[in-house]
C-alpha cells in the first residue's frame, strides 16, 4: 500500500466515524452534537518534547441543539460530505473552490471565505490530519528542482508516472501531486530552501543542484503546507540534510523557524515539522562577518517582532537567543541579493560552501 493509499483510507474511515457519530445520536433520538479541540490562545501549548506547538486538553461543543450552533454544526457536516466525495471521486479542490460551491446550497452557504477556512480548520482538528490529505488545499506558490524522480500517485490521469524533477528549468510547483508522490530514485545528498524566487533562479542557473548536489525549494516566503509536509519526508525518507536560507531580518528568521518548530496556527496538525533542519542564514552575526555586504535600518515594526520572537518558546535556546540579541544591537537587516554588490555569483562561490561547512560540522 502506497503512502497516498494509507492516508486516504486513514480519512475516509475517521470521515466515516464522524458521520456514524452523529448518525446514532439522530438514530436514538437526539440532537447530534460534536466536540472539537479547542483553538483558544490559552489552549494552545508549547511541547518540549516535539518542539512544537499543539493543542491542549480543552475541548469546545457544536451542538444541533444550541441555536447558534446550528448553522457552524451543519457546514462543518457539509464539509465532512464533502471531503469524503472528493476523496472517492480521487479530485481535488482549492479552499476558493470549496466556498464557491457552497453558495449552491443557500441553507448553510458561507459568508465569505474566512468562514469556510475556519469550518475546514474545524475538521482538520476533529480528525487529527491536514485539510492536503482531505484533499483542500491553497493556491500552490512554491517550486522544486532538483535530481529526484518521482512517482505520482495522484490525480488518477497521472498516476504511476514518473519524472525527474530536474525536468523543468523553472522547476515544479509543489501542490498535492508532487507532495504525495512516491519518492523513486534520488541523486541529491541535501536540500536548500530559498526564501526568494529570484535567488532560487539564481542557484539553478549558477548550477548549485550539481555543484552542491542540491534539491531547491523555493518557499515563496513563509513555506506553505505542502512544501514543509513535503521537507519532512525528504528528511524522514530520505535522510536528506534540510538547510534553510532567508534574508537577514526577523521575518526570515521566523520562516526558518516553522519550518523547523511549527506554526500556532497549525497547532492541531502533526507531522508539519522538521526539527532537524538547520537555518543556514543569513544570520544577524553574518552582517559582523561579512562588513562590505550592503545592509538597511531596521523598521520599528522589526524590532518590535524581534522583541515579540526573544519571549517565543521556539526561540529560547542559545543560538536564536544570540541572533535576536545581534540584530537588536545591530538594528541592521539586509537581503539575500544583497550578496550581488560582489557580484551576481558570489552567494554561490563565496557564501553558501562557507556557510554549508559551518552548518554541517
Amino acid at each position: 500500500m502506497t503512502r497516498y493509499d494509507a492516508a486516504r483510507k486513514n480519512v475516509l474511515e475517521k470521515l466515516s466515524e464522524l458521520g456514524m457519530n452523529v448518525y446514532l445520536q439522530m438514530y436514538r433520538g437526539r440532537l447530534p452534537k460534536i466536540y472539537l479541540p479547542s483553538r483558544s490562545t490559552s489552549n494552545i501549548k508549547y511541547d518540549e518534547r516535539l518542539k512544537q506547538y499543539v493543542l491542549g486538553s480543552e475541548h469546545v461543543e457544536r451542538s444541533a441543539a444550541n441555536i447558534r450552533h446550528i448553522k457552524s454544526f451543519t457546514q462543518l457536516i457539509w464539509v465532512s460530505w464533502f471531503a469524503s466525495q472528493l476523496i472517492r471521486e480521487g479530485k481535488s479542490c482549492s479552499l476558493r473552490d470549496l466556498y464557491y460551491t457552497s453558495l449552491n446550497y443557500p441553507e448553510f452557504r458561507f459568508k465569505n471565505q474566512k468562514e469556510s477556512d475556519d469550518i475546514i480548520t474545524d475538521l482538520e482538528s476533529i480528525l487529527g490530519v491536514p485539510r492536503e490529505d482531505f484533499k483542500i488545499s491553497p493556491e500552490e506558490r512554491s517550486s522544486i528542482f532538483g535530481d529526484l524522480t518521482i512517482e505520482y500517485t495522484v490525480p488518477p490521469s497521472h498516476a504511476g508516472r514518473r519524472v525527474n524533477l530536474l525536468s523543468d528549468p523553472d522547476g515544479k510547483n509543489i501542490g498535492m501531486s508532487i507532495a504525495t508522490a512516491e519518492f523513486v530514485d534520488c541523486g541529491a545528498e541535501m536540500v536548500i530552501v530559498i526564501e526568494k524566487g529570484a535567488i532560487f533562479r539564481r542557484f539553478i542557473e549558477e548550477g548549485v543542484y550539481e555543484k552542491f548536489k542540491a534539491i531547491l525549494i523555493d518557499s515563496a516566503g513563509q513555506a506553505p503546507r505542502f512544501t514543509r509536509l513535503l521537507l519532512r519526508r525528504l528528511k524522514e525518507e530520505l535522510g536528506l540534510p534540510i538547510y534553510i536560507l532567508t534574508d537577514a531580518d526577523p521575518w526570515g528568521m521566523h520562516i526558518a523557524n516553522v519550518i523547523i518548530h511549527g506554526s500556532a496556527n497549525a497547532a492541531h496538525i502533526k507531522g508539519l515539522t522538521t526539527p532537524e533542519a538547520k537555518w543556514l542564514g543569513l544570520w544577524a552575526s553574518d552582517l559582523q562577518k561579512y562588513r562590505k555586504l550592503p545592509t538597511l535600518p531596521m523598521s520599528e515594526r522589526d524590532l518590535k517582532r524581534l522583541r515579540e520572537l526573544r519571549k517565543d518558546p521556539r526561540y529560547q535556546d542559545s543560538f536564536w537567543q544570540s541572533e535576536i540579541e545581534t540584530f537588536l544591537k545591530l538594528q541592521r537587516k539586509a537581503e539575500l541579493e544583497s550578496f550581488s554588490a560582489q557580484g551576481l555569483s558570489a552567494i554561490v562561490d563565496k557564501y553558501l560552501p562557507r556557510k554549508l561547512k559551518e552548518v554541517s560540522g
